[in-house]
């Protein structure tokens, strides 16, 4: 039982001073690439893309504005990527300065790189940042697992296919119990338990939301639903001890471009420690790395990392 999704680092050379506001990278990228897509992909007589003729086929569509009838009667998909910007909280990109960010793509049957690649060189060109800062795509790369390099897909003007993706096992490996795991809240987190947000990190709250974001990611985008017990296994989720939580609230917020509302963009920062029998857990834990858990998740938001202490 596996989950499949691609990584990738584009890498920028700055032509004029970029800047990255703190708590706002993910949004600034995610924002303006959203923009820019939809000029490149959808028809210029397209008003609203989810009542388009073509959503079924339409690459912008598909991406940001996913919809249709998904698992458990859903009508709002998950978008199939998230983005990894946040080194780049409150740094500034003087002439010349190379930077990066990431992209994680969870359609493995169509992930669209061409259109990325395309958006992102016109953003460069257009300006990022709240002072449209200039910048060039230099090149693009696809990482594995550990941050190596498996290829080189883009270095103008040539495009290549990408590798064979990612693939996590999400089945316990055979090896000692696993009692304790340390979760580091590593960019701003929101959990929904019930309909309200939670406001201390329980571990059934956390897990829930997380497995239903894989599975329902990898029902539309992938291989198909995850073949589990959800309830036993929520049962089993519920014996998990949360023994040590250190968070706190970071504010951050957007105004969005199209409705010109202001929304959050903040959550919780910090650290819980679990304890219990969770060997079967572990692997999803990980898995919220690349994917992310809980709300706005495609800012960047929600983004983890698990350390195994017992």
């Amino acid at each position: 039982m596996v989950f499949e999704f691609y990584r990738f680092r584009f890498h920028f050379a700055a032509r004029s001073s970029i800047h990255f506001p703190p708590g706002k990278s993910g949004n600034i990228v995610r924002g303006a690439f959203g923009s820019i897509f939809r000029k490149i992909a959808c028809a210029p007589d397209c008003r609203d893309a989810a009542a388009c003729e073509v959503h079924a086929t339409c690459p912008y569509a598909r991406v940001f504005e996913p919809a249709g009838a998904g698992p458990s009667g859903l009508a709002d998909w998950p978008r199939p990527f998230v983005f990894r910007a946040a080194h780049l909280d409150r740094s500034t990109m003087r002439i010349g300065a190379s930077f990066h960010f990431d992209v994680h793509l969870f359609d493995v049957k169509s992930p669209c790189l061409p259109y990325f690649v395309a958006a992102f060189e016109a953003l460069a060109k257009e300006g990022i940042g709240p002072h449209r800062g200039l910048a060039e795509l230099r090149s693009v790369e696809q990482l594995n697992l550990d941050g190596t390099v498996a290829g080189q897909l883009f270095a103008e003007p040539r495009l290549r296919a990408p590798l064979p993706p990612i693939e996590l096992e999400l089945r316990a490996a055979e090896a000692s119990p696993v009692r304790r795991i340390n979760v580091a809240f590593l960019t701003p987190t929101e959990l929904k338990g019930g309909r309200q947000l939670a406001t201390r990190p329980d571990f059934p709250i956390l897990f829930g939301r997380l497995r239903d974001r894989l599975s329902t990611l990898r029902a539309l985008y992938g291989e198909g639903p995850l073949e589990v017990d959800f309830r036993a296994q929520g049962e089993r989720a519920a014996r998990v001890r949360l023994v040590r939580w250190d968070w706190r609230r970071d504010e951050a917020e957007r105004t969005s471009t199209r409705t010109h509302q202001t929304h959050s963009i903040g959550g919780f920062l910090g650290e819980a420690e679990y304890e219990g029998d969770l060997a079967e857990f572990a692997p999803y834990l990980e898995a919220a790395r690349w994917i992310g858990v809980g709300r706005q998740t495609v800012w960047g938001k929600g983004e983890v990392r698990v350390s195994v202490s017992g």
